[in-house]
């Protein structure tokens, strides 16, 4: 059977410019996911469940608004305010698993098509180590949509480390999932390109010997997302990079815009 599902192997690279110069490097593995194929998966696959235990698990509460809504009911509902119709096109989501029933995904990215396959607009749900979760929905420019290209920006609204601030711009490029994963983040300040994040990773098949052989080449792997970010921030804080104070929560936990830019720095 053919699926537009599958497993993509790689790995994220973050630098940072200022104040203090820092990179790091991990491997990690993602499943992307087609909204309508999950069900199948959890019925073909014996490593991979939605919605209980097992080595690698979907659970729906761990994306969008985390109720028990239909995850495709609210991407629709997304999408309608910032002006997309999709109709019965895919929406394919990106994404870490629950790995023996723990996860923690920095960012999912929703790749949402037309029914005729071009990549209507994406959306980038952003979490933070402090519970809370953002959604940046963001239309793809006609001209952009058939080559799946994927060139936006948006301003940020979420606090995600206590060593940026939040007067900063997203830049998002890339391409739409194929034999590769690519996708950049550039996040600019008023001084300039601040800190850059890279994704990127290779496909394979969504079968159960390639998510057995990935988990047993990154063991615990999202349990060691999380202590990697712990670590990475203690070492920003030893070379001196100051923390800054934590804002208030947005009065809603998404962005709807309706161009492929919007920034707060004016640029």
């Amino acid at each position: 059977m053919t699926r537009a599902s599958a497993l993509y192997r790689g790995g994220v690279m973050h630098r940072r410019l200022r104040p203090r110069p820092h990179q790091l490097n991990y491997r990690v593995f993602w499943m992307l996911l087609d909204l309508e194929e999950i069900d199948g998966l959890d019925r073909d696959l014996r490593l991979f469940s939605r919605n209980r235990l097992n080595l690698l698990s979907f659970h729906d509460r761990d994306h969008g608004d985390g109720s028990d809504r239909a995850l495709r009911a609210q991407i629709e509902v997304l999408l309608h305010r910032a002006g997309v119709e999709i109709g019965d096109g895919p929406v394919r989501l990106l994404t870490m698993p629950r790995v023996l029933g723990y996860v923690f995904n920095p960012i999912s990215l929703y790749y949402c098509h037309h029914a005729d396959g071009r990549l209507a607009a994406m959306i980038y749900e952003v979490a933070s180590t402090f519970g809370a979760r953002h959604a940046y929905v963001i239309p793809v420019p006609p001209e952009d949509q058939a080559s799946g290209l994927i060139r936006q920006g948006a301003a940020k609204a979420l606090y995600v480390s206590p060593f940026m601030g939040m007067e900063m711009d997203y830049d998002f490029r890339g391409h739409a999932p194929g034999p590769h994963l690519d996708m950049k983040i550039d996040g600019r300040d008023a001084e300039g390109l601040l800190i850059t994040a890279v994704m990127s990773g290779a496909r394979r098949p969504l079968e159960d010997g390639e998510l057995l052989s990935a988990t047993i080449t990154l063991p615990l792997m999202t349990l060691k997302v999380m202590a990697a970010i712990h670590w990475e921030a203690l070492k920003l804080w030893v070379k001196g990079v100051r923390l800054t104070r934590q804002p208030p929560p947005a009065r809603e936990a998404v962005t709807i815009q309706r161009h492929a830019r919007e920034s707060r720095l004016g640029r």
